[in-house]
């Protein structure tokens, strides 16, 4: 078959159209996997020193029967192992032409929506269990508390990017106010 037949033209046409949507849509970006080990390590060092505390306190006090009840903490540690994953799989960002996006949430979706021009404040801050992990947190200001917005666990690289894209870009938008 040619390529200039009429089959073909509506296919490339569709082709081409299908393209075009999908530039229209944002580039969204998640967040790195060092945030998920982190908080999960966090889960486990925690609940870890709870469940020991647990069994010897209730076994030392209440008896030796008692201490099933330290099996509570491993069972919290296993839910919450899978919850902050499917936390972490919904945080994302995309950088638009005229503002950042932020969604995040898994059974009530939040999507912020931070204008460049309306960014007051951008910071980057790392916590010292944060910065153990090599992560930062880039958070925004704007003139209405409320929608101040964070992306946390990024990587100290990529924080420093985006606060200075988002500062360059919040100047260059304010400017015209």
């Amino acid at each position: 078959m040619e390529t200039g037949s009429p089959e073909n033209t509506g296919t490339a046409g569709a082709e081409q159209a299908g393209a075009e949507s999908t530039e229209a849509e944002p580039r969204w970006t998640g967040l790195p996997p060092g945030l998920l080990r982190m908080r999960r390590l966090l889960l486990v060092v925690w609940l870890g020193l709870l469940t020991v505390g647990l069994a010897l306190l209730l076994g030392l006090l209440a008896g030796p029967a008692w201490t099933a009840f330290a099996l509570l903490p491993p069972a919290v540690m296993a839910w919450g192992w899978v919850m902050l994953g499917r936390n972490w799989r919904s945080w994302r960002y995309a950088e638009r032409a005229d503002d950042l996006l932020i969604s995040r949430g898994v059974l009530w979706r939040e999507e912020t929506v931070v204008p460049y021009g309306r960014m007051q404040l951008v910071e980057v801050t790392s916590g010292p269990v944060e910065r153990h992990f090599g992560l930062a947190s880039v958070q925004l200001h704007t003139a209405a508390a409320a929608t101040d917005a964070t992306i946390p666990g990024l990587d100290p690289a990529e924080a420093e990017r985006l606060r200075d894209r988002l500062t360059e870009l919040g100047e260059a938008r304010s400017a015209g106010l």
